[in-house]
């Protein structure tokens, strides 16, 4: 089978995690808009593709997964996951199963405000939200709502434009700023919404990333939990595998009610013994890379599951206790020396590798 990832950037550890569980059987293939993303250069074959609010994106996808015999296609973009949500049936009729979920789904995931209002239907705590500033003013004037506070957009993401703020001024402030940068800080099909700026109550407590699992037809399969050690620009760069069994009924909650397809990366809190759900985001997340340094290979599920087998044995045997922290490397991107068709890279650019595997008792390195 091969596999093809759009918007591929600085997910290398991907291309390697699916490498390995292809074991030779298919080629590994990377797409973006960016001939210099850093992905491209350790991908079997590279593709310079339009950006993805372009017409011709969807298109130029279809034919390459035609030319290119692919059976799987990975959306690791907020962004495109909408477009290839609607379109996924195109993809089916050529063959190539995308690996997203419902468009529903989508948008229910990528609206924080609808977040929070699923949570509160399955009676799972979360931050309380604000649409309104003024209304916001007059819930702190009654005692209702106390700093700190989030400014954020409510379809954001990878953390663009949130603001944290700690007295009225400052909320103020944030909102009048949050609102004039709204287009550029939203997610594309959602740039021109009103009320597309949110105020929620700040979350204590312990940060908690889970990947809640389902395979291809949306049925829970496994979650895996991971207690935040360290965070870097909005994504975990440290963490630490946990056997927890509130959150991982929470998972389950979450994946039978949402039927999503694949991973579902979850932000959860922990505050005296109480789960707050976050956000949710259904694709792989920046977290996932301390599931698979532990021993998680969701990959081989995924594919096992497109040909309609069973995943191998123990690919959900993770192991507790160890801990992971993300690195930098460089890759070259040498246009005489990489494996790609006719696009290809030509700079030097950094990319999220993994230096793990240190449980408590000894110390070895994990190298990716």
């Amino acid at each position: 089978m091969n596999i093809l990832f759009t918007c591929a950037g600085r997910r290398n550890y991907l291309l390697h995690y699916f490498r390995d569980a292809l074991s030779g059987n298919g080629r590994i293939l990377a797409a973006d808009s960016n001939e210099n993303a850093a992905a491209m250069v350790e991908s079997d074959a590279a593709f310079l593709v339009p950006r993805v609010e372009s017409p011709d994106y969807i298109p130029t996808l279809l034919t390459l997964c035609e030319q290119q015999k692919v059976g799987m296609l990975i959306a690791l973009n907020d962004n495109e996951l909408s477009i290839l949500a609607e379109a996924k049936h195109s993809f089916m009729r050529i063959g190539t199963q995308v690996v997203v979920s419902s468009p529903g789904v989508i948008a229910l995931t990528a609206d924080k405000l609808a977040t929070a209002e699923l949570a509160k239907e399955l009676g799972i705590a979360t931050p309380t939200s604000y649409l309104d500033v003024d209304t916001a003013f007059q819930a702190i004037e009654r005692g209702e709502l106390c700093f700190p506070l989030f400014v954020k957009p409510r379809w954001g993401s990878a953390s663009l434009g949130v603001e944290c703020v700690y007295d009225i001024d400052e909320l103020n402030w944030a909102w009048q700023r949050g609102l004039r940068h709204l287009p550029r800080n939203s997610l594309q099909q959602y740039a021109d919404r009103k009320d597309g700026l949110l105020i929620q109550s700040a979350l204590s407590g312990q940060e908690y990333g889970l990947d809640v699992v389902n395979d291809l037809q949306g049925r829970y399969q496994t979650t895996f939990v991971k207690r935040k050690l360290g965070m870097r620009s909005g994504e975990t760069d440290q963490a630490v595998t946990e056997d927890h069994p509130e959150l991982i009924a929470l998972g389950r909650r979450l994946g039978e009610t949402l039927k999503h397809v694949g991973n579902l990366d979850c932000d959860v809190f922990v505050d005296a013994g109480i789960p707050y759900l976050l956000e949710l985001n259904p694709r792989f997340g920046g977290g996932y890379p301390f599931s698979a340094a532990a021993g998680a290979d969701v990959p081989s599920a995924l594919l096992a599951w497109a040909d309609g087998k069973a995943p191998p044995m123990h690919w959900n045997a993770i192991r507790h206790n160890v801990i992971s922290s993300k690195c930098e490397r460089i890759v070259s991107l040498d246009r005489s020396a990489a494996p790609v068709d006719e696009e290809t890279p030509s700079d030097v650019e950094t990319c999220n590798t993994f230096l793990s595997q240190f449980p408590l008792a000894a110390m070895a390195f994990y190298w990716r």
